[in-house]
């Protein structure tokens, strides 16, 4: 089973950016995906944006179209999110995840179990 490795979080002002990485220990299945989750305090868990391993087809939640990118590195087997233009909704715990996924309403079947996130935290 791959690890993955959450880092870039922070305490950022509103209207600021941060870039997010999950790093994987090693190279990850061509027919699996990487996805970004986060959870805010009281609230559940949520997707927010994935990646193909191939072909690089990106998906994103509504909530953070025009202000997030993901984006992978497979030579460093890292995905990241580079987040712009934050807002205090986007305080939260992100994980990261690797599973089956195929866009639009359908399910992300993430195959590890949760790691310790990393904290965002959005200031107004």
């Amino acid at each position: 089973q791959v690890q993955l490795v959450e880092s870039g979080g922070g305490l950022v002002q509103a209207g600021g950016s941060l870039r997010l990485s999950c790093a994987a220990s090693a190279r990850i299945h061509s027919t699996y995906a990487v996805g970004w989750f986060r959870q805010a305090p009281g609230k559940e868990r949520e997707f927010v944006a994935a990646i193909s391993v191939v072909g690089d087809t990106t998906y994103y939640a509504d909530s953070v179209k025009g202000r997030f990118t993901i984006s992978g590195d497979n030579a460093k087997n890292t995905v990241y999110l580079q987040m712009n233009s934050l807002k205090p909704e986007d305080t939260a715990v992100y994980y990261c995840n690797v599973g089956l996924y195929g866009g639009g309403s359908s399910p992300f079947i993430n195959f590890n179990s949760w790691g310790q996130g990393t904290q965002v935290t959005v200031s107004s």
